[in-house]
C-alpha cells in the first residue's frame, strides 16, 4: 500500500508556482502540484475520520537556488509536513556563468534539510532542452550533470525522482506555453501524473506517451512564431538579466500557509 500523505509543501521556482497553466477563480495559475495536492486530498478524503489535507505552495517564479535555500528552506521544514516536492537551479543554468558545483551544494542542502524532518521529498530532472529549444545544446553539460546528482540523491530511500529528462513526450511543443520556459496545462497535467506515480499510485494515464500526430507547420508560421516569441518573451527575459531584475521580484508565494486544500 502507499503512503498516505496528510500535508504537502511545494518548494521551488515558476516550474512549481505553475506559470503558464490554467488560471484559478483566485486569478493565481493551477500548475502541477496544485494537480497532485487535489488528488491527495481526494485521496484523504475517502478514508474514515482522516483530517483535511493540508496544502501548501511557498514557489516564486525567478527564484534562484540560493534565494530557494534562503527564503524557503527553513520554512517548509518548520511546516512539518509528510511529503515536499523541490525542484530548483534551472534558474542558475540558463545564466552564463553559472557555478554548478555551488548550485548542487544549495540543491543537495535543501535536500538534506527536508529530510531531516522525515518528509518525503520529490525532486526532479530537467527534460532535455538540446532536444527542442535552439541554443539548448549549450545547457546539456550542466543539465547531465544535474540529472547524475538528482539521481544520487535518490539514493536515499525518502527521495523519489521524477525523471523527466528521459521522457521524449516533452519535446513537443504542444506540452510547452508559448514563452517556450514554462509548462502548458498539458505539460503540467504530466508532470502531476508523474509525481503521483512516483509516490507509489497507480497512473491515471501514460503521461510518457507521445501526442497525437501535429499539422505541420509551413515556413511562414514558423517565423512568424519565433518573431512573437523574440519580442514578448526573449527581450523582456534578457532585459531583466541585464538590470538584475527577477520576474519573481516582490512577489509572495500564492499558498504560503499549510492550509486545508479545499
Amino acid at each position: 500500500m502507499p503512503t498516505t500523505y496528510r500535508s504537502y509543501v511545494a518548494v521551488g521556482d515558476s516550474f512549481t508556482e505553475g506559470m503558464c497553466d490554467d488560471l484559478m477563480p483566485d486569478g493565481h495559475y493551477r500548475g502541477w502540484a496544485d494537480r497532485v495536492a487535489a488528488a491527495l486530498a481526494d485521496e484523504l478524503a475517502e478514508a474514515p475520520g482522516a483530517d483535511a489535507f493540508r496544502y501548501a505552495n511557498l514557489a516564486v517564479r525567478g527564484k534562484l537556488i540560493g534565494q530557494i535555500h534562503d527564503e524557503q528552506l527553513a520554512v517548509a521544514a518548520g511546516m512539518g509536513a509528510d511529503l515536499v516536492t523541490l525542484a530548483g537551479g534551472l534558474n542558475d543554468v540558463l545564466r552564463p556563468g553559472c557555478d554548478i558545483a555551488e548550485v548542487e551544494r544549495l540543491l543537495g542542502r535543501c535536500a538534506a534539510g527536508l529530510r531531516a524532518g522525515g518528509a518525503t521529498v520529490v525532486m526532479f530532472t530537467s527534460t532535455d532542452p538540446s532536444r527542442r529549444m535552439a541554443g539548448g545544446a549549450r545547457l546539456l553539460p550542466a543539465i547531465l550533470r544535474m540529472k547524475a546528482f538528482v539521481h544520487e540523491l535518490g539514493q536515499d530511500d525518502g527521495i523519489a525522482v521524477v525523471d523527466l529528462f528521459s521522457a521524449p513526450c516533452f519535446d513537443d511543443r504542444r506540452l510547452w506555453a508559448e514563452d517556450r520556459l514554462h509548462l502548458s496545462p498539458e505539460g503540467h497535467r504530466r508532470v502531476a501524473a508523474a509525481v503521483l506515480e512516483a509516490l507509489g499510485r497507480p497512473a491515471g494515464f501514460d503521461w510518457r506517451a507521445p501526442l497525437p500526430p501535429a499539422a505541420p507547420r509551413g515556413r511562414a508560421e514558423k517565423l512568424g512564431a519565433d518573431a512573437r516569441w523574440i519580442g514578448s518573451h526573449l527581450g523582456p527575459w534578457i532585459g531583466r538579466r541585464l538590470t538584475g531584475r527577477s520576474s519573481g521580484d516582490g512577489r509572495p508565494p500564492k499558498r504560503p500557509e499549510l492550509l486545508p486544500y479545499r
